[in-house]
């Protein structure tokens, strides 16, 4: 996906960091929903599905057409592969809304807002369950923040992914080990830039976790999902 380059003990570590950092340790709840943003791994929607059925949630909501990493990777959109997912493990259909428009994370927050809108269910869902991929899980949170369109500081948000170390993390669908760091690389730069722009809230960044984003950096290895 990003080239074949062999990962060094030492760039693991570093790698490490980020991957830590970029987790927020949130505690399942019961909640009014769960919202997937789409993406290219479907563990995701696999996770998700396994939350629906356990009572985490009454509705199940996929988000997602086709992003930089998934474009030429399905026929069909993000959405709608996840939600197939979901079907297959037992989810119903009729307990799945679909967004199948946004292209990135700041729409996934806001067209999802607006298909609720539009079923009139908005109003009455206060708690929302985010799932992504683990080393999406602050930059879900920071643009859900900043992107959603009503009052994201009176809901109560729970931001969860699989809970799959970064080393067991590589598969078929999100690549080697290089491809996962250097999405986590990409993934936590704009977590850095994008306050900046608008699209995202303020994170605090510790001094150790810029240092190892910057050791990946200067290896030339890494920079293939970077802005």
């Amino acid at each position: 996906m990003f080239g074949n380059y062999t990962v060094t003990d030492e760039e693991k570590d570093y790698a490490l960091t980020l991957w830590e950092y970029m987790g927020l340790k949130h505690e399942g709840k019961k909640s009014d929903i769960i919202l997937v943003l789409g993406n290219h791994d479907t563990r995701t929607a696999e996770y998700a599905a396994k939350l629906f059925l356990e009572g985490f949630a009454d509705l199940l909501m996929f988000s997602g057409d086709k992003g930089v990493l998934t474009t030429g990777k399905w026929e069909k959109s993000e959405a709608e592969v996840f939600s197939d997912v979901a079907i297959g493990m037992g989810v119903p259909e009729n307990k799945i809304i679909l967004e199948t428009e946004a292209t990135n994370t700041g729409q996934n927050v806001a067209f999802s807002y607006k298909v609720l809108q539009q079923k009139g269910i908005l109003e009455a869902l206060h708690s929302y369950i985010l799932v992504q991929m683990p080393h999406m899980e602050r930059r879900v949170y920071a643009t859900f923040m900043k992107q959603w369109p009503g009052d994201a500081v009176s809901l109560d948000i729970i931001v969860l992914s699989p809970p799959i170390p970064m080393l067991k993390y590589p598969n078929d669908h999100v690549g080697t080990l290089h491809d996962v760091i250097t999405v986590l690389v990409g993934s936590f730069f704009r977590v850095k830039i994008y306050p900046d722009t608008g699209f995202q809230i303020q994170q605090h960044i510790p001094k150790n976790v810029w240092l190892c984003f910057n050791k990946l950096i200067k290896t030339g290895k890494y920079g293939g999902h970077m802005i």
